[in-house]
């Protein structure tokens, strides 16, 4: 988040130039090797104009970050857990993973090296990890989840299973759109039977 909130119409203009700029720069040289000279150059800006509107490195990458969450990225949801609609949540994130696999691979950089990123994050998926907990808890009293599994425990071998899966294919074996038919398929099903009530 942004120290300074541009309040101009140049000033706005200038702080999501500074933005794309440092997306473009981690994208390219990760974390680690950015700089802050770089991220201006990539955003046709003065050095002083950063100053302005960031702190630091890590400010300019939460704001970065925080752009992900327009593509659902910042957290795995069971938003469809149980639902017919798995599969379109499936392809949802896979094919928005993939737009962004570049930059997802600087997340689990920073989120690897950074306490505060890493505390960051796992705050913010607290909402959905909730949700979906309360989810299959309402899906065992019906009957339709297995009613031996523990909740909290099933929605983060859940959602680690698809995030996972995500970040193998498409950031460590840069595998293409191609690849994603499959994995819906693959992950629909597993989703399904790892969930299913053992009555059925």
């Amino acid at each position: 988040m942004a120290k300074t909130a541009a309040k101009t119409a140049r000033g706005q203009a200038t702080q999501a130039a500074l933005v794309r700029g440092a997306r473009m720069v981690f994208e390219r040289d990760g974390f680690l090797g950015a700089r802050i000279a770089d991220i201006t150059k990539a955003a046709g800006t003065a050095l002083g104009s950063f100053y302005t509107y960031f702190e630091s490195k890590e400010e300019i990458f939460d704001a970065v970050w925080d752009e992900l969450g327009e593509e659902g990225l910042n957290v795995v949801s069971l938003e469809f857990l149980g639902s017919e609609d798995i599969a379109a949540y499936q392809r949802h994130y896979l094919e928005a993973y993939q737009r962004n696999a570049r930059l997802m691979r600087v997340v689990e950089e920073v989120t690897n090296i950074n306490d505060d990123f890493r505390r960051r994050r796992t705050r913010l998926a607290q909402p959905a990890l909730k949700a979906s907990r309360d989810t299959i808890v309402e899906l065992q009293k019906h009957g339709l989840v297995d009613r031996t599994l523990e909740p909290v425990a099933a929605v983060r071998a859940l959602s680690s299973m698809v995030s996972r899966t995500a970040y193998i294919t498409f950031v460590l074996e840069e595998e293409g759109p191609e690849v994603i038919d499959g994995l819906v398929d693959t992950l629909s099903l597993l989703w399904t039977n790892a969930l299913k009530s053992r009555r059925t």
